[in-house]
């Protein structure tokens, strides 16, 4: 596997020429007390730093040696909590934190990008430090200020790390069925009853205290997910001198063995009258870890990102080093035995597919981060902005990015052949740690049907027509003669998504099973479009600094040119499969499947 580099010029080029970031920091108060640019890029590059030189070393022995689960207890792989100490040592862990308890308050542009570098450097070492930052997002926004004081100042000095228990055996997505019980105690705590699974970094000793954040049912609680409160709960509890106390009784039964990420430990979690604290009120849990699940979920469209980064890298160094065959117009390297793959069409094709999605998604992603500030340290207008594209987006982020992490990593070992299919390359591990993306956090197929039925179908279209709108703004304000190759197909396609989304909507009225068979090539289709428009931005961005000697911008402005002619047409039979309806899907009876 080729060692990891950090794409810091990218990230650099998307921040300040792009979406000049700096220029929206200095106009929010809240944000400038705390970043700018020379800031940032020094977070960046020590960011860049540890992913390189700590973490990436540590994957392929991670998952060759995984944990191990002896007697209740999980022992993390080599490294690891060496690694962590390192990473936590150095003010990573509490990178997004609130600063009234020791964070550094940095935005959500710089903390996805960071979180970017960990996922290619290693998806299951990031897993840890990531539960516990979207932990400290629920504890902060909901938990009182003596839990944030006991136990957020932990989390963010990397003392402790933290989980989210939701599913449970006989309830996954429909968190309504779920049996944990919080029994009312006479000192205002809960004890907590009840079994979690899949839960991440459940038990491990990389960190001798473990908060867990647990949804459970009060006694008289409505049915369903009204009724759903959320508790902390300590694996120690904490004396007042802020030392640990008493073993709370919550266990570990036992780990799951997976497909990938097989240094993240996968727990079913156990909690036997375990003392617990109400976070937020009563029956209203589900609201305060969906401040949790929100980040997690784009957080696991990162790790989409950060895997096809990495196999991108991987692709075009053995691209250029295998030789094999050669080229169709004739020998380009005529003193080798062969030339090397590069020259050949469908591996230029595979190439060009990974380094324009990949280089797409990180700038959407990007995009859909400076609209979470928009929503977190804005005001009027450009807060009601950001929360209306954040909201939409979220969903887009988690289902898009993965989807498209999953094709390029497995486009990367495509192009390695033989070689992409052996451990002994590292290429496969990206195709088997990546898969998970897709499913958990809620599945892809949820992520759709969230976008298309609680975003679009619930607003009538209007929180979709707040995106359709920012695209027209900028069309509007972008004429000059040579980004028109870029800006046509862009209006294009922006004209289209609202054509068929009140196309689906319409339909709908008369069979609401057209959202269910719509959703995911309408998420996709918007993923697309929502590309080209960030697409359109890099290139003008880079045909502004296009007469520098900078190969930079030329690479650029000639994989625009390939998204818009090559990729982005794939709408198109999106949309052609949509309008095709959902009777073919109901027409056959179960028995015939």
């Amino acid at each position: 596997m080729a060692d990891y580099q950090a794409p810091l010029k990218d990230m650099n080029f998307l921040l300040y020429d792009v979406f000049s970031m700096e220029a929206m920091w200095q106009s929010m108060p809240t944000l400038s007390e705390h970043v700018d640019r020379e800031t940032a890029q020094a977070i960046l590059q020590e960011c860049a730093k540890i992913a390189e030189q700590e973490i990436a070393p540590l994957s392929r022995q991670g998952d060759e040696i995984g944990v191990s689960f002896n007697d209740g207890k999980v022992t993390t792989a080599p490294g690891y909590k060496e690694a962590f100490k390192t990473y936590a040592d150095g003010g990573w862990t509490g990178l997004g934190g609130e600063p009234d308890f020791g964070g550094m308050g940095m935005p959500k542009v710089i903390t996805a990008l960071h979180e970017e570098m960990l996922c290619s450097a290693d998806i299951a070492f990031s897993l840890y430090p990531g539960l516990t930052a979207g932990a400290g997002l629920s504890i902060a926004k909901h938990a009182t200020d003596e839990l944030k004081e006991r136990y957020l100042t932990r989390l963010y000095a990397g003392d402790w790390m933290a989980t989210m228990c939701l599913t449970e055996p006989h309830s996954g997505t429909d968190l309504g069925l779920i049996y944990t019980k919080a029994i009312p105690e006479d000192d205002g705590s809960f004890a907590i009853t009840g079994t979690k699974i899949f839960i991440t970094a459940g038990e491990h000793d990389i960190t001798d205290n473990i908060v867990h954040l647990v949804l459970a049912k009060l006694p008289g609680a409505p049915a369903g997910p009204r009724g759903i409160s959320l508790f902390l709960v300590p694996k120690y509890q904490v004396n007042e001198d802020e030392s640990l106390g008493d073993f709370n009784n919550v266990t570990c039964g036992s780990i799951e063995h997976k497909m990938g990420i097989h240094a993240s430990a996968t727990c079913v979690m156990n909690f036997d009258s375990s003392k617990g604290y109400l976070v937020g009120e009563e029956n209203k849990g589900l609201a305060c870890m969906f401040t949790m699940m929100n980040f997690e979920r784009i957080g696991v469209g990162i790790q989409g990102i950060g895997a096809a980064e990495r196999s991108y890298q991987n692709a075009l160094e053995y691209a250029k080093d295998r030789l094999q065959g050669r080229s169709l117009s004739g020998a380009k390297y005529p003193e080798k035995a062969a030339d090397p793959i590069i020259v050949h069409g469908d591996v230029r094709r595979m190439l060009l597919n990974m380094k324009a999605l990949t280089e797409g998604s990180r700038a959407l992603s990007t995009y859909i981060s400076m609209t979470l500030d928009m929503a977190t340290y804005g005001e009027g207008e450009l807060k009601a902005k950001g929360e209306s594209l954040s909201a939409l987006m979220t969903p887009l982020a988690k289902a898009f990015f993965t989807d498209l992490g999953l094709d390029n990593t497995v486009a990367g070992q495509q192009v390695l052949g033989g070689h992409g299919y052996i451990r002994e390359w590292g290429q496969e591990q990206l195709v088997r740690d990546v898969r998970i993306a897709q499913i958990y956090e809620g599945t892809n197929g949820i992520q759709a049907m969230d976008l298309l039925a609680r975003k679009v179908a619930a607003s009538k279209g209007e929180l979709m027509q707040t995106f359709i709108n920012e695209v027209n703004t900028y069309i509007e304000q972008t004429s000059a003669d040579n980004m028109q190759e870029f800006i046509q197909p862009l209006k294009d396609a922006n004209i289209d998504l609202a054509e068929l989304t009140q196309h689906i909507l319409k339909a709908a009225q008369g069979n609401i099973e057209e959202l269910g068979t719509s959703a995911n090539d309408y998420l996709h289709v918007f993923g697309y479009t929502a590309m080209a428009f960030v697409w359109a931005k890099m290139a003008e961005s880079a045909l502004a600094k296009a007469s520098s000697s900078d190969e930079f911008y030329e690479s650029k402005i000639k994989t625009a040119r390939y998204y818009f002619a090559r990729l982005l047409p794939r709408r198109l039979s999106l949309a052609a499969s949509i309008k095709a309806g959902c009777d073919t899907l109901f027409d056959i009876d179960e028995s015939l499947f």
